[in-house]
């Protein structure tokens, strides 16, 4: 295996050895209340009342309740609609929507710092729309991660099989050009017939060699490859029935307690000012 690593050096690759993990740990949490990946999720489609619409879309009409009269409920995103093709209002309130969205919806943290395992919360007032934004979120946070984890060593392995495919094609074409001269020189009686037939000999060993060696770090980077993909596993999905958030009795009564004075204190205010005005 050393060997073989010291092999793929000589040509430039870095297959094997220590890598640095970017994207590892709490770093995890990072790319999933990203700006880039809840944007992402945002404009995504799904069906909401046998009707295709962006999560953004039915968001805005549904939890936000954005009055259609105004400015800002004048601006649609429709399904299919990408990040590029945004206009300045439109990207202005997705970002908004972003920030909002993570200061007072979504959670993401890390329950044993001990442990690779981490925690995803979505709340929402629409239980559809909470599990349709949770598996969608897991799914683009996956996929951004597994991307990045392996994207070296993907790289290293489209360029050898570019090397392979071009060594093996020189092979082919070596071994042809021989057979050739080979049909067009039937009198080996004079040596410089045999010029031609030795090229393409040379030219076979050069490229058979190359080849052999080339395709053995082929493998070796597909199986880097392979190794690098990170494997992640979800423990518990976001399953129905959502978990129903209630205030407690407690907060309950101070809610009201303070609603009562403060509509006291309005009634009373709203007395004595129609008493001075009278």
């Amino acid at each position: 295996m050393s060997g073989a690593l010291s092999l793929a050096a000589q040509f430039g690759f870095n297959i094997g050895g220590e890598s640095n993990e970017m994207f590892s740990g709490d770093n995890i949490l990072q790319i999933v209340k990203s700006r880039h990946i809840l944007e992402s999720v945002f404009l995504s489609v799904d069906t909401f009342g046998k009707m295709p619409l962006t999560l953004i879309e039915f968001y805005r009409q549904n939890m936000l309740k954005v009055p259609s009269e105004s400015k800002a409920g004048s601006v649609h995103f429709p399904a299919g609609v990408s990040k590029s093709s945004l206009n300045y209002l439109q990207d202005s309130l997705l970002y908004a929507t972003y920030m909002d969205f993570v200061k007072f919806s979504l959670e993401a943290d890390r329950p044993d710092k001990r442990l690779s395992i981490f925690s995803i919360r979505v709340k929402t007032d629409n239980e559809k729309f909470t599990k349709i934004f949770t598996d969608k979120l897991i799914h683009a946070t996956d996929s951004f991660y597994t991307d990045i984890s392996s994207k070296k060593e993907r790289q290293t392995l489209q360029i050898l099989e570019q090397r392979v495919a071009t060594m093996k094609g020189g092979l082919s074409s070596s071994i042809s050009n021989k057979a050739a001269s080979q049909d067009a020189n039937l009198n080996p009686a004079f040596a410089e017939s045999q010029v031609p037939l030795q090229k393409q000999q040379a030219n076979i060993q050069v490229y058979g060699t190359a080849y052999s060696e080339m395709f053995k770090n082929l493998e070796l980077a597909r199986f880097q490859y392979l190794n690098k993909i990170p494997l992640i596993e979800i423990i518990d999905h976001a399953d129905y029935p959502m978990k129903k958030i209630k205030m407690g009795k407690l907060k309950t009564a101070i809610f009201f307690s303070l609603a009562g004075v403060f509509i006291t204190f309005l009634g009373l205010w709203l007395t004595r000012l129609y008493k001075d005005i009278a």
